[in-house]
């Protein structure tokens, strides 16, 4: 029986430097990579040939949960008997998790932006087993404020399935009259309630909340800020469930569909060469371990058919050459992992600084999150509450509630059985009368606080009151101080209620 194992040297200097920076013991950290890999690599792990690393005795890695671990592996690998070499020696299962996992902790740690407090939160969900049990209908009432007359506190139940159809929300106001504080109130109170388990991804239109430090650290959310830092998303908007023929051919054309829906320049024939070199990319990737290609790869496709063809620079060279340019998604040869599932990850991304483009980083990331939605069980129902796995947020949004895409038409149709929620913010009702999509149906929240020029049948439509008192609503709308807020009575005993709202800066200053 072995008493000790040696780690690779890559293995060692990893540990050693991540002792450094999260304070915590390098057998500590042995058993994370070891369980990190475990959960994500199981069986297919990589075998460990290398044995030039730091020492780890036995008793120090295993300790008193020998009978846990060797039933974690028995599980994980569909053994009933595990011998003593193959449990705890050089050439054992135990080494070969523990040097692919401090791989994989050192990815995370890159992804973290090198963050040793961070990295820890994110261990918290990423060490768990896929079997992680969610926490099931879990009471989400939001206190959001009190009524203007009679002071009454006012609760969002927000999961109630008894009396709502949905979750989706959306936040109108001008600029200046409290809506983005509202909202971070909002969301902090959810990942506090959810016991963290319920995420967001917030796209940050006018970056005025990246540097709100004290919403990032309640919040626990990572900030994005592209065209900052040399900082970009480690997310392929290529990575599909399968690389079948069909799922590719389908993927290209949604693809070319997305790009046309923010670029209206792009026409039949550009939408054509689009698909077409979206799928010779997959075809270069085919059968490599990373089988997806990155908008390097397109661009360089697309700009060799212009080239044979004689065809002068357009707009959908434009775009894909601002895409490779500015590197704001991975590509290939980066030193970070791509993010396997966006679902379950929380994170704000700051697209203020860049010219171009912020709608359609926008969309190739819902797409994403509609494909990994769409793979999800449905979300788990208990006692009339449902399980909120992931908020979408999208600020400005009036920047994207004109244009046809079907994804995000998608996840506000079929979120609800999922537990995807859309959450909107955005300058007035009348950015929701779009004639080819129907959004006040689905948004079952609406907050409206000081808007100027609001049509009487934009309230009359959100509020679900009757035209009278959507005109009479017309002139209070425009009148609203500060905070206050008005919006549908959520026992619906009457057309509309006000109240002042409460701010994230008041819960959390």
């Amino acid at each position: 029986m072995a008493d000790r194992l040696y780690t690779s040297s890559d293995a060692d200097e990893v540990l050693s430097a991540l002792r450094f920076e999260t304070k915590l013991e390098k057998a500590t950290l042995a058993r994370v990579a070891f369980a990190l890999s475990l959960a994500k690599e199981g069986p297919s792990v990589a075998q460990s040939t290398s044995f030039s690393g730091g020492e780890m005795k036995r008793p120090t890695f295993i300790g008193e949960d020998e009978v846990f671990i060797r039933t974690l592996i028995s599980y994980t690998y569909h053994k009933p008997e595990i011998g003593e070499d193959e449990f705890f020696s050089n050439r054992s299962i135990v080494k070969n998790h523990i040097d692919s996992g401090a791989a994989l902790l050192e990815q995370l740690f890159q992804e973290c932006g090198r963050d040793a407090d961070y990295l820890l939160r994110r261990l918290v969900d990423e060490v768990e087993f896929s079997g992680r049990r969610e926490v099931l209908g879990h009471g989400l009432d939001i206190f959001i404020g009190r009524t203007l007359l009679k002071r009454a506190e006012l609760n969002m139940e927000i999961n109630n399935t008894a009396k709502h159809a949905n979750s989706h929300l959306a936040i109108m106001g001008k600029p200046g009259v409290g809506k983005t504080q509202f909202i971070l109130k909002i969301l902090a109170d959810i990942r506090i309630q959810s016991n963290f388990q319920t995420s967001f991804i917030y796209f940050d239109y006018k970056g005025d909340v990246v540097d709100n430090e004290r919403f990032l650290d309640v919040a626990k959310v990572h900030p994005f800020r592209l065209l900052q830092g040399s900082q970009n998303l480690p997310i392929n908007p290529f990575i599909l469930p399968t690389y079948d023929e069909q799922t590719i051919k389908v993927s290209a054309r949604e693809k070319a569909e997305s790009f046309a829906s923010i670029n209206s320049k792009l026409g039949v024939v550009q939408k054509g060469t689009l698909t077409e070199a979206i799928r010779a990319a997959y075809a270069q990737r085919a059968g490599s371990s990373a089988p997806y290609p990155d908008f390097h790869d397109v661009y360089q496709i697309v700009s060799l058919m212009y080239e044979e063809d004689n065809k002068k620079d357009d707009s959908l060279i434009e775009v894909l050459r601002d895409l490779a340019d500015f590197d704001l998604f991975w590509k290939h040869g980066s030193d970070v992992a791509p993010i396997d599932r966006l679902s379950s990850r929380t994170m704000l991304i700051d697209v203020h600084a860049m010219p171009v483009l912020k709608e359609l980083v926008a969309y190739l990331v819902i797409e994403r999150l509609y494909k990994e939605m769409a793979l999800l069980p449905d979300s788990p129902v208990k006692e009339g509450r449902r399980t909120i796995r992931t908020i979408l947020v999208i600020d400005e949004a009036h920047n994207y509630l004109s244009q046809k895409n079907i994804f995000l038409q998608r996840i506000i149709r079929e979120g609800r059985s999922k537990g995807i929620v859309v959450f909107f913010a955005s300058q007035s009702p009348n950015d929701y009368q779009q004639e080819f999509f129907n959004f006040q149906e689905l948004l079952e929240f609406a907050f409206i606080f000081q808007c100027e020029g609001v049509a009487p049948g934009s309230v009359q439509d959100i509020l679900g009151c009757s035209a009278k008192t959507a005109r009479d609503l017309q002139t209070e709308i425009a009148h609203l101080e500060p905070w206050q807020v008005v919006t549908r009575s959520p026992e619906k005993t009457e057309e509309f209620v006000k109240f002042t709202a409460e701010a994230f800066y008041r819960c959390y200053a």
